[in-house]
């Protein structure tokens, strides 16, 4: 079973999610405004994304997309309070 690894600084408003483990030779590329890919740096494979000024709410996760064993399933967030 794959685990998803979810790190919160708050502090720092920043959000890391890795599907695969970090590694030491890791490379991070910026793809938009605060949004990092993070990637093996021998096969180039994605293996994480970073946030930069998170904040629980952020409406850049208005819908996230997850695909599981080739079904799609779209993931809703929670209510705002």
């Amino acid at each position: 079973m794959a685990c998803v690894r979810v790190f919160f600084e708050q502090d720092k408003e920043l959000l890391t999610v890795f599907w695969q483990e970090p590694r030491a030779d890791q490379i991070c590329t910026e793809l938009d405004d605060g949004v990092i890919l993070i990637k093996d740096s021998r096969s180039g494979e994605p293996i994480g994304i970073e946030l930069l000024a998170y904040r629980p709410g952020d409406d850049r996760f208005d819908s996230v997309h997850v695909d599981v064993g080739g079904l799609k399933r779209d993931v809703q967030p929670s209510a705002r309070t």
